[in-house]
């Protein structure tokens, strides 16, 4: 596959678009802001958190409910289907004719609307599962990580229309396993390689802002490793008292095997195939950013009290150094335990096993696949006391992406869209996140554009506890996307 490249014309992107807000700002109010109220309610998890998915029915529930959304819209010929390849997560497809010159290229639009486990730490009047608007914020689980895009992306193209402006081609992948590693997104990607057509703007709507002030583009992403390991020294728990001592304990063993990785003292990881070189470009963005919003890269999070009631202090408070950590460098977390007790019903007992689960992020330019089998051999071999020690990577590893180099005709119209609907420049940035199907759309499309946004910016806590979407920042950030598409147009002899 290969993509038509796009004519180097600078008109303005708002050109004709007048209506646009209004048009939005209705449709928002009207008909997405309800729809995705009834999202919110649907516990619609990712089959890596529910392996009973196919037969609960949730997420054919939630992509059935968009694509009636989406055929209710009536944009004249639109085409919407829902594709189940046996066995595979359902995805949502949707095909809208160009208004311009037929022949002209395809904007794909990219969203997801499967979501995250539910979590613990809601506010008492906010659930994952029960939304609640509140002063211009829709909080739920899956409103903004990204059950909003599709909704996003048709209020677009239907404002293009409604100013009067023509459009390219454009399509939508839908998927519901992308929380779980977009597994199976690459066999959904060969089904439809005939319909995909000439991309030539990719737009991905699942990531994040670095405040609600301006739009952001993100210019990478991280890949990751994950799986469990788990350290086995006994067949059964025995009273610690007798054990301890002589009976070496599996956290301790676990924490060993860990220091191989990570250096507890500053969290730096510590084998050099992690790491990769930050290319000038995405270091001198990184500053640039961080100059525009300054302590707000590391206070937007929702810091614990620490010694002396003072707050829990970050890695680093230089904004930039902060940036760089997020995007470019590999970072540890275990996400889940088993193997250990609650605390109410926690004995005096040498417990036979330990078992984490890690989650590695890697920097952009990091072969996950290569990073998995080292990862494996790293914290397998030569186990002390020869205690069991096995790591089992996850299916879903996924590749980081950094972004081609945009096109001056895309970055003249980010910007003016930013002025037009935030009255400010247009920011750059790299997210610490993973999205698996920009990769494979590059090598796909090597010659297309990406317009990489969304609406994760300060506090929006995707994944975690009180998750919202900022209504107001997701109505500019769909203004601005009907303004780019609304102006773009390829050099279909290309």
């Amino acid at each position: 596959m290969t993509a038509a490249a796009p004519r180097q014309d600078t008109a303005a992107p708002v050109a004709g678009l007048r209506a646009i807000g209004a048009f939005i700002e209705a449709k928002w109010d009207s008909e997405i802001l309800p729809a995705l109220h009834d999202y919110i309610r649907v516990p619609a998890k990712s089959p890596a958190f529910d392996a009973g998915w196919q037969a609960r029915g949730l997420l054919d529930r939630v992509v059935c409910s968009a694509a009636a959304w989406a055929e209710a819209q009536k944009i004249a010929g639109m085409t919407v289907e829902v594709i189940r390849l046996p066995g595979r997560t359902p995805l949502l497809f949707f095909e809208i004719p160009a208004t311009a010159d037929a022949s002209a290229g395809t904007i794909l639009f990219y969203g997801h609307l499967d979501k995250q486990p539910e979590f613990d730490g809601w506010r008492r009047d906010l659930g994952p599962w029960e939304p609640k608007y509140e002063n211009g914020k829709l909080y739920g689980r899956g409103g903004a990580d990204d059950g909003y895009a599709l909704y996003a992306a048709l209020a677009a193209v239907m404002a293009v229309r409604a100013g009067g402006a023509s459009h390219p081609r454009c399509v939508g992948i839908i998927e519901t396993c992308e929380e779980s590693g977009s597994y199976d997104l690459p066999a959904y990607l060969d089904a439809l390689a005939n319909r995909l057509g000439r991309i030539g703007l990719v737009v991905c709507l699942d990531s994040g802002a670095g405040n609600y002030d301006q739009l952001w583009m993100v210019t990478s992403l991280r890949g990751y490793v994950s799986g469990r390991l788990e350290v086995q020294v006994l067949d059964e728990g025995v009273h610690s008292g007798d054990a301890s001592g002589i009976v070496p304990s599996s956290f301790r063993v676990l924490r060993h095997v860990l220091d191989r990785l990570e250096d507890s003292g500053s969290g730096e990881i510590l084998p050099a195939s992690f790491h990769c070189e930050v290319p000038p470009q995405r270091q001198a963005q990184a500053e640039h950013a961080a100059r525009q919003l300054g302590d707000l890269v590391w206070k937007r999070f929702a810091w614990a009290c620490g010694a002396d009631g003072a707050s829990v202090l970050p890695t680093t408070t230089d904004p930039a150094t902060a940036l760089i950590r997020r995007a470019w460098r590999p970072a540890l977390s275990v996400v889940g335990a088993e193997g250990l007790p609650p605390l109410a019903t926690a004995g005096n007992v040498l417990r036979p096993r330990t078992a984490f689960k890690l989650s590695l992020r890697l920097p952009p330019l990091v072969d996950s696949a290569a990073a998995a089998q080292e990862l494996k051999r790293l914290l397998e071999s030569h186990a002390p006391y020869n205690a069991r020690v096995a790591f089992v990577p996850d299916k879903s590893v996924a590749d980081g992406w950094n972004a081609p180099a945009m096109a001056p005709w895309l970055a003249s119209r980010l910007e003016a869209a930013s002025q037009q609907y935030f009255g400010a420049s247009c920011g750059y940035l790299g997210q610490g996140g993973t999205i698996p199907l920009m990769g494979m759309l590059e090598k796909a499309f090597p010659l297309a554009q990406f317009m990489v946004c969304g609406v994760l910016g300060p506090n929006a806590n995707a994944h975690g506890p009180n998750e919202f979407l900022h209504v107001p920042y997701a109505k500019r950030l769909t203004a601005s996307i009907a303004s780019v598409i609304g102006s773009w147009q390829e050099d279909a002899g290309q």
